[in-house]
């Protein structure tokens, strides 16, 4: 006889199991270690009977030789190895089964960061006292933590670093009033829908480039439905000068401005900079990531030097 064990997601809501562990569930007695357990009320509607109280994994193992127990499993994460244990112990052991109740889907964790982030913003005083204002710090040194790791190709510390620019997110989305993470994620699913007609819609595109012209031309389409003309809105004046002038070439070329508009932008050495990144952007280049390369190289041979010295 079977020893089955029903393990269920606390990220699932409770109720929805699956029909292998509806089946498992009425296969034999049913026993659980946690009065509390959130699977309880919605199996007792169904008439499923269980029996609640700590139980001894290789006495279970023992009773299950002779007729099938159904264990609901809960935080108790050491039951299935105390179980094979004991059954290995055994001359006639039974088999031991672990029926899923319910699996988590794709990005599932995230509410376990929502749920953290909640508890952080009523409990914790420096988490309840934050404002969008007071974590604009900390966004923007996440977003370069991010992009040196990338840089330095240390892909490991990257998963850490998008840890904490993700909690930058849902900080903000916690902190906000008139809208919350949900709305945050709608706003990306509908935009990301609406700008990929060629995967959820019947227009088609072979190319990265006809992606790219697609996408250009809803974005121009939304400005003309939101009354805002321009080609340079959206454009966020606050990033760093070489990466914003960079992105103000490359949207006013797109849009066909004429190359005139430039020739009068700044003096001196501001006009000097100014051209090197329509230089760079007209060889296909990112301004900014190049200097960030040229200083990143300078600051290796500072360090040999440095070395040599010592």
């Amino acid at each position: 006889m079977p020893l089955i064990v029903v393990t269920t997601s606390p990220r699932v809501a409770p109720g929805l199991l699956s029909h292998q562990a509806w089946q498992a569930l009425r296969a034999g007695e049913v026993l659980t270690a946690a009065a509390d357990h959130p699977q309880l009320p919605y199996l007792t509607e169904a008439g499923v009977v269980v029996t609640v109280g700590p139980q001894d994994p290789a006495v279970l193992v023992r009773r299950a030789v002779e007729g099938t127990l159904v264990w609901l499993a809960g935080d108790d994460e050491n039951f299935l190895r105390a179980a094979g244990h004991a059954a290995l112990a055994l001359e006639e052991p039974p088999v031991i089964e672990v029926v899923p109740g319910s699996y988590d889907l794709p990005g599932a964790r995230m509410l376990d960061l929502v749920g953290v982030m909640e508890r952080l913003r009523a409990e914790c005083p420096w988490d309840r006292k934050q404002t969008h204002e007071t974590l604009v710090p900390y966004l923007l040194e996440e977003a370069y933590e991010v992009l040196e790791t990338i840089e330095d190709g240390d892909y490991p510390a990257l998963r850490e670093e998008l840890g904490d620019l993700l909690l930058q997110v849902v900080f903000h989305a916690k902190v906000a009033e008139s809208f919350d993470i949900d709305d945050v994620a709608e706003g990306i699913v509908e935009k990301l829908v609406r700008r990929h007609p060629h995967v959820f819609g019947s227009v088609r595109a072979e190319t990265a480039d006809e992606v790219n012209d697609n996408w250009e031309a809803i974005k121009a389409a939304e400005r003309a439905e939101k009354g805002t003309g321009s080609v340079l809105d959206g454009v966020p004046m606050g990033q760093p000068s070489l990466s914003l002038a960079a992105q103000l070439v490359r949207r006013a070329e797109r849009s066909g401005a004429p190359e005139a508009l430039s020739y009068a932008v700044g003096q001196g050495v501001a006009r000097e900079l100014f051209d090197l990144v329509k230089r760079a952007q007209e060889a296909g280049l990112d301004p900014e990531a190049e200097l960030r390369a040229a200083a990143r190289d300078y600051r290796d041979r500072v360090h040999a030097w440095e070395t040599r010295g010592a």
